[in-house]
């Protein structure tokens, strides 16, 4: 008979301990693969967003003063369609196209020397100006102010947007 092999206890450390295999490294590769791809990742969604960042730190000033303007545009062209063109209809839209062309050489900085844009914007300025002076009082008259403004729209943005 065989005599058995004293076991590891607490109390008997020195008991021979039953050979084990060395563990393998694949899965230690394994773990700082993943790991490297998870901090890769996210490095590059940091570095994207950092760059898409850097757009929304532009001006938003001219772009904001176009679509309002637009906007009113479009909302008297509404009241055209639908046949709306009481001077308490379309005044509030006029009074704020007017303010919109006071707005306009502060939100274009590198124009405001220029002397065709200048020529532009104040064409702009006074058109609504008239309109203000004698405000139209027809559907006709409102689409005349209308293709008025788009006129001096146009050709402003002919000569600067290309």
């Amino acid at each position: 008979m065989s005599t058995p092999q004293p076991q590891a206890t607490p109390s008997n450390p020195a008991a021979p301990r039953p050979s084990r295999k060395p563990p393998s490294t694949a899965g230690r590769y394994l773990f700082l693969f993943l790991l490297g791809l998870v901090i890769g990742v996210v490095s590059v969604v940091m570095l994207l967003r950092a760059f898409d960042g850097r757009k929304t730190w532009q001006d938003h000033y001219p772009r904001a003063t176009m679509h309002l303007m637009s906007a009113h545009s479009a909302q008297l062209r509404q009241k055209l369609d639908a046949n709306r063109c009481a001077a308490t209809d379309v005044l509030p839209h006029l009074q704020a196209l007017r303010t919109l062309g006071n707005d306009l050489d502060p939100a274009f900085p590198d124009l405001r020397e220029n002397s065709r844009f200048a020529t532009h914007t104040g064409g702009f300025r006074a058109t609504l100006d008239e309109a203000l002076a004698s405000p139209p009082l027809s559907c006709p008259g409102v689409r005349t102010t209308l293709d008025a403004i788009g006129a001096d729209c146009k050709a402003c943005h002919t000569d600067f947007r290309g």
